[in-house]
């Protein structure tokens, strides 16, 4: 995750400064507190969110990845992007998306909102970047899987919407690796007024 956010109930008062630098010296070193800011009592950090952003990343080329082998997917057949496109722009808005959820995924409804699914390459890089009001259990990760078969020429575009319209986690082919997996950015009302999520290599 590079942008999370969370909430708790603090039983005394400190500045602001005090909770941002005390707390970082009690979180290990791979997690920061970037900033700190008092909230109504109403606001909820997961509750209150209205969209989350996740981005899939994947190394597409022959030879494995090396420094950054634990933060990106690998994939070394060649992946069509413009394909993968076409796929996603089928799972665009309101769907039940129980065909692309582990079966061990515990949400009582698997109706979702899809708000953006853009898939675009970066020299050996493939992004994936989606948008939804919410999202299921490993639901990125079985999107990226049904795109990757696509783009590795598989199945064809409309296969992506066939696995959706199924509500069939087995025909949703394989789950692509959580490598590759970033949490971006969650969003709220205007109404709480919350610092806008500056993505940083040193965050």
């Amino acid at each position: 995750a590079l942008c999370q956010v969370i909430h708790f109930d603090a039983p005394v008062s400190r500045p602001l400064k005090a909770w941002l630098l005390g707390g970082n010296t009690y979180l290990p070193p791979s997690v920061r507190f970037l900033w700190t800011q008092e909230m109504p009592e109403e606001f909820h950090a997961r509750y209150s969110a209205v969209a989350r952003s996740y981005q899939y990343t994947i190394l597409n080329r022959a030879v494995a990845p090396g420094l950054f082998g634990g933060n990106v997917s690998w994939c070394y057949r060649p992946l069509d992007v413009s394909l993968m496109q076409q796929a996603a722009n089928f799972l665009l808005g309101t769907h039940d998306f129980n065909a692309y959820r582990t079966r061990a995924c515990q949400a009582h409804s698997s109706v979702r909102t899809l708000h953006s699914l853009a898939v675009s390459r970066d020299r050996d890089l493939v992004i994936i970047k989606v948008k939804a009001n919410a999202f299921l259990q490993h639901m990125v990760r079985n999107l990226a899987g049904v795109l990757m078969a696509i783009g590795k020429g598989e199945c064809p575009p409309e296969w992506a919407k066939e696995v959706l319209d199924s509500r069939d986690r087995t025909q949703g082919g394989v789950t692509a690796p959580p490598q590759g997996l970033t949490f971006m950015q969650v969003d709220y009302a205007e109404e709480f007024v919350l610092p806008t999520p500056v993505f940083s290599f040193f965050s």
